[in-house]
């Protein structure tokens, strides 16, 4: 498996977010997204066997997220996945919405947070619209939004798949205020009344650097 980097740190987002994680951050991506804020995962790692990579994953940190690039991309990630779980660890699967996550999903005792890539991104065509479909209860669909157009885009697909799962909403870093994405949830609020919608921002952003990595 190619590796970028594994640190602990806290999850900075999603339903973790505030708890201590051991992040394996993976090399390679099949996307883009003109906002992205890890390019340097592109093409820098190194190769890992599994059990190597286990040996960075301290037993008294309970959540491993798995991200990237695109986790889902390396050929042996339902190993790793399933020798985390057998030592006690909770998995978060950050994946990007364009690759197919039904052989994952299937895995009860993973959490999947799944992007939704909006216009901002350019990428919204490769997204695959029915892994949103597949999504558990308690799974997380997240929509990174930086502007006006996202926000009205990502209100259609809500409407459209009406899923099951978390929503998670975040501001593009710097490029559209926080409050304003508030406002339009307040103006929404009969729209998005019958799902499980949460605003968020990325803590280790704030807590650091924006451009810090290992955090």
């Amino acid at each position: 498996m190619k590796v970028n980097e594994i640190f602990t740190s806290i999850d900075g987002e999603g339903l973790t977010a505030g708890e201590l994680a051991t992040f394996i951050r993976f090399t390679g991506c099949n996307l883009r997204c003109e906002w992205c804020d890890t390019k340097y995962s592109f093409d820098n790692g190194i190769e890992m066997p599994i059990d190597e990579i286990l040996t960075c994953v301290p037993e008294n940190v309970p959540n491993v997220t798995l991200t990237g690039g695109e986790p889902l991309l390396q050929g042996d990630i339902d190993k790793l996945i399933s020798e985390l779980l057998n030592r006690g660890h909770r998995v978060n699967i950050e994946t990007n919405g364009a690759v197919y996550i039904g052989n994952i999903v299937r895995i009860e005792e993973v959490l999947i947070t799944m992007d939704y890539k909006l216009p901002s991104s350019k990428m919204e065509s490769k997204m695959i619209i029915e892994n949103i479909g597949g999504l558990k209860p308690t799974d997380v669909l997240k929509f990174v939004v930086g502007s006006d157009e996202d926000l009205a885009r990502m209100k259609e697909v809500i409407q459209q798949e009406q899923p099951k799962c978390y929503i998670y909403i975040s501001s593009v870093f710097s490029k559209i205020e926080p409050a304003h994405i508030i406002e339009w949830m307040k103006h929404n609020a009969d729209f998005l009344k019958p799902y499980k919608v949460r605003f968020q921002l990325q803590l280790h952003k704030f807590i650091w650097n924006p451009n810090k990595r290992g955090v």
